[in-house]
């Protein structure tokens, strides 16, 4: 994992909000995106209705299940940085596999895609996927989630970041860690 080079932050970036369920992914890249004016999309959105239909039956997807909504939401953000704009997405991205068909969305040997990986303690997580209503990802999914996760390694971009604080809170430190005070800086 690393820092933000110095001229990543004058280019547009596509940022992934990663982590397991629970670890609120969705606020957290909407608050970003905010923060920032970048382009925001719901990673869940880029699931197929049988994805969906699969996790609200208490079952895990399979990297099958895995690929094809992995590259729509890659084709997103290689749109979105074609046009020229920053943008942020949550999706669980829980295996190197799978981030390095997200990465693919930018310039070949560049870090146009960065990764910012949500992590917490398990009983936090679970405890806020038990408190979600009408949500299909099940609680008992969490360890499925954790067996299949591989942490962000050295060589990968991005950064890791603990849930514990307020949302607000997570975000300041995401800005200061990607060297990120405000859309000023990622923007131009």
């Amino acid at each position: 994992m690393d820092t933000a080079p110095a001229d990543a932050a004058r280019r547009p970036q596509a940022i992934v909000v990663m982590g397991t369920a629970g670890s609120g992914k969705t606020t957290v890249a909407a608050l970003l995106a905010g923060r920032l004016q970048a382009a925001f999309a719901e990673g869940d959105d880029f699931h197929t209705p049988a994805n969906v239909a699969k996790m609200a039956a208490g079952r895990p997807l399979d990297d099958d299940d895995r690929r094809p909504w992995l590259r729509e939401i890659r084709d997103w953000l290689a749109e979105e940085l074609g046009a020229g704009r920053t943008a942020v997405v949550p999706c669980s991205a829980l295996r190197r596999e799978y981030r390095d068909i997200l990465r693919t969305a930018g310039r070949r040997g560049s870090d146009d895609v960065r990764f910012v990986h949500l992590t917490g303690s398990y009983d936090l997580l679970r405890e806020r996927i038990q408190g979600r209503a009408g949500h299909f990802m099940k609680p008992a999914m969490l360890d499925s989630q954790l067996a299949t996760l591989e942490p962000l390694q050295d060589d990968e971009p991005g950064i890791g970041v603990d849930v514990t604080p307020r949302p607000a809170e997570i975000v300041d430190e995401i800005l200061r860690r990607l060297g990120a005070p405000g859309p000023q800086t990622l923007l131009r």
